[in-house]
């Protein structure tokens, strides 16, 4: 299938603006959290044009909220469309879960039921959102620590046939299959062949921490072998997929994490056929 190919990238993180606007590393993209910059001024947003000068970009979302039953909220969507237009992203992307309740934050990433229900509201307000933005967004799968006794089918058709009514795109986070899969006892390639391929715009890989019974997802830790095992499964199903690092704790420094980035880029260049895994520049000349 064809879908934009932006190559290799991490998170940016204000740990690394100094190092990035020092030196322009030779990164693919960077992925910003939106609300990060859903302000009216000041330094975040004079180092996120002076990066974005040099960089493609993708917005990544905490606090769309997605599954809630509460409104959407029009503030957050007017901010993040405002976001978009002064970065330009070449997508955006938030979480399958639920924030808000009662018209509260609650800052967490919340499960949901898998059922016909869920599916047929989380739908509508995708579309809702889309039409909002005018353009498709991305939902990423969660990593998951309890489960419903409403649920009537397994997460990865859940977000396969959110995706398709929804007519939106995927993130699928590599690390927090594996985190589910162990937490829940599934075999994480049933996750991946489970997924349209057509719909998975974009992979993410993290670190995690194993406190010997579950896995919890914290970003603090570098991505493991077995996650770097599935994520080679992963492009075997879905071909080359625009990969980047999400580190949020614990952060080293740049060119440590740069060079955790070869890795996955190694293991694509092992794993799929060269034609397959065109430079950065050449796919962004191709959406030009």
């Amino acid at each position: 299938m064809s879908r934009p190919f932006l190559g290799f990238g991490l998170g940016l993180r204000t740990d690394h603006y100094a190092y990035i606007e020092e030196h322009r590393p030779d990164v693919d993209w960077f992925e910003i959290l939106s609300e990060n910059y859903m302000v009216p001024g000041g330094k975040p947003l004079a180092h996120l044009d002076r990066i974005r000068a040099d960089y493609p970009m993708v917005m990544h979302g905490v606090s769309l909220s997605i599954g809630s039953t509460d409104p959407l909220d029009l503030d957050y969507l007017a901010q993040l469309k405002t976001l978009a237009k002064r970065v330009e992203p070449h997508w955006i992307s938030d979480h399958l879960c639920w924030t808000r309740v009662d018209h509260t934050n609650s800052h967490d990433l919340l499960p949901l039921p898998y059922n016909e229900t869920a599916i047929a509201h989380i739908a509508e307000r995708i579309r809702q959102v889309q039409d909002y933005l005018g353009r498709q967004i991305l939902i990423e799968n969660l990593s998951s620590y309890v489960t419903y006794h409403a649920s009537e089918m397994p997460e990865w058709e859940f977000l396969d046939e959110i995706a398709r009514r929804a007519d939106c795109l995927v993130l699928l986070d590599i690390n927090n299959i594996y985190v589910s899969a162990h937490n829940h006892h599934f075999d994480p390639v049933d996750y991946l062949d489970g997924m349209s391929p057509e719909r998975v715009m974009q992979f993410h890989l993290a670190g995690h921490c194993h406190d010997g019974l579950m896995i919890i997802d914290t970003h603090d830790h570098p991505v493991c072998d077995p996650v770097w095992t599935l994520y080679a499964d992963a492009l075997r199903r879905f071909g080359a997929v625009s990969t980047m690092i999400e580190r949020d704790d614990d952060i080293p420094a740049f060119p440590e994490l740069r060079a955790e980035l070869a890795i996955a880029e190694r293991i694509a260049g092992e794993t799929l056929p060269v034609p397959a895994l065109q430079t950065s520049q050449t796919a962004l000349r191709g959406l030009a």
